[in-house]
């Protein structure tokens, strides 16, 4: 990770006001881990404030107040200024591996979401015939194979498992999804749009008592993680604020 060697490396305060809950509880102040940086190079659909082109996302590997998972804190930056990085602390000895994310590469790739639980309630009476035809001819579902993509992801909507909760600004906007990371790629091999055509093979074997070193495991959790019963945490920041102030929302099954 870009992070300058002359700049501290951040932490989180410990148990203070509830916070590291599920711990014992944790050293006072847990070094944050990384999870993702973005280059606007690659993305340039994210909102980088100005005179920024890179988007690092770190967060505290205990469960927090008030969702009950890590605490995720974002920095906007300009690469260029990163001339000596930082070496990467390891994570506190007490917390979970389970919320420490594996080191890998993206591979991204571009796809059309379309809403689910913002879809306005008008717009799915109107189009509800044609979802139940769509769905006896194909198989395909809407709401599971048509509409909001599955995993770690940039943009577009919340893979919302329970009612979805907007957060909004100070300054009284509905802040933006950014970022998605999820605790799996995809749920089970007989999904039908989300798994990339490289990985099918691979997941068409799929089985949930297959055996530890069976590759649909790398290819459906790549970093290793597992927020809850395979829920998600969802990144949002203020597009109306100069200053990008942010927010998160966590929920699972």
């Amino acid at each position: 990770m870009l992070w300058p060697a002359g700049e501290s490396w951040p932490m989180c305060d410990g148990p203070k006001g509830g916070d590291h809950f599920d711990s014992c509880p944790g050293e006072a102040a847990a070094p944050l881990v990384p999870v993702l940086q973005l280059f606007a190079a690659d993305v340039p659909e994210l909102p980088f404030p100005d005179g920024t082109d890179l988007l690092q996302v770190l967060w505290c590997p205990f469960d927090h107040e008030p969702w009950g998972s890590p605490k995720p804190r974002l920095w906007w930056r300009r690469s260029a200024d990163v001339t000596t990085v930082a070496s990467t602390p390891p994570p506190d000895a007490e917390s979970a591996p389970r919320h420490v994310p594996a080191a890998c590469v993206l591979d991204p790739e571009r796809v059309v979401e379309y809403p689910v639980q913002e879809l306005p309630r008008a717009v799915r009476d109107e189009i509800g015939d044609e979802i139940e035809r769509i769905e006896e001819e194909t198989g395909w579902s809407y709401d599971d194979d048509l509409s909001v993509a599955s995993g770690t992801k940039v943009g577009g909507y919340p893979g919302w498992t329970q009612d979805g909760v907007w957060p909004e600004c100070d300054c009284g906007a509905v802040m933006h999804h950014v970022v998605t990371v999820a605790s799996w790629e995809f749920s089970t091999g007989n999904e039908k749009r989300w798994i990339p055509l490289e990985d099918r093979v691979a997941m068409a074997e799929w089985r949930w008592d297959a055996p530890a070193d069976h590759p649909a495991h790398r290819v459906k959790n790549p970093t290793g993680l597992m927020l809850g019963d395979v829920g998600g945490i969802y990144l949002f920041v203020c597009t109306v604020c100069p200053d990008r102030p942010s927010d998160y929302v966590f929920d699972c099954c």
